[in-house]
């Protein structure tokens, strides 16, 4: 039976590389973007996370054509790098509701499914901030942190039911969102990293995979840390 794999946010950047992953580890893979679609040979479909409303449409269309879901990977998120004193109410309320409540309302309505199923994977992808904290992201890490506390929560609540809820958290990736930073503040982060570089998109998304395979089986309530080593110890 050919498993099932949906991307939230798999237009480019790290999703774009979990969900290439999955397709040529044989899953039928479905992503989703917001803005616009990739070039990509996977199925794609429109959805955003800080809408209710969006989610239940999409999920709807998946489990009316497949039928099932084998691995639900939330890596759909917004962000807006501002000092919190700075942060509009609006940025602020953007942020949670996409990163945070949009997310768990995802897992939420694809665990229905699972449990169904009686077997799954739901993967969130976290951030090293969430643990060491960053100036200019004070809302970002927060909701990052708090994927952490939901998916232990499912963990427990799915588990009976072997669905298993982990979060990869990656530190620095080379992205078309860091491409962009000052070369000073590339070269700092690197120093700062036990092995000295940046990851690829395609470190995390084997890892991604890994989790959602039967050689994962009895990991649950994890938080997998892809960071060269950055926030070792935390």
């Amino acid at each position: 039976m050919e498993k099932v794999a949906l991307v939230l946010g798999a237009n480019r950047g790290i999703g774009l590389a979990i969900a290439n992953e999955f397709l040529a580890s044989g899953w039928k893979t479905i992503g989703t973007y917001r803005s616009g679609p990739a070039e990509a040979n996977f199925d794609q479909l429109p959805c955003d996370l800080a809408d209710v409303s969006s989610i239940e449409a999409l999920i709807n269309q998946v489990e009316a054509k497949y039928s099932r879901i084998d691995a639900l990977v939330i890596n759909a998120g917004w962000n807006k790098d501002s000092l919190l004193m700075r942060l509009t109410d609006e940025d602020l309320l953007q942020i949670v509701q996409t990163n945070l409540i949009g997310s768990i309302q995802a897992a939420r309505r694809v665990s229905r499914l699972m449990m169904k199923q009686r077997s799954g994977s739901i993967i969130f992808i976290g951030s090293v901030v969430g643990f060491l904290g960053s100036a200019g992201q004070t809302a970002y890490a927060s909701t990052k942190a708090a994927l952490v506390g939901a998916a232990r929560s499912m963990a427990r609540e799915l588990g009976p039911r072997n669905v298993r809820v982990n979060v990869i958290a990656p530190g620095y990736v080379n992205t078309d969102m860091t491409k962009d930073l000052p070369e000073d503040h590339k070269l700092a982060i690197a120093s700062s990293t036990p092995l000295g570089r940046t990851a690829e998109p395609v470190e995390i998304a084997k890892s991604v995979v890994f989790l959602s395979s039967d050689d994962a089986s009895f990991i649950t309530g994890a938080v997998v840390p892809i960071d060269g080593g950055l926030g070792m110890g935390h």
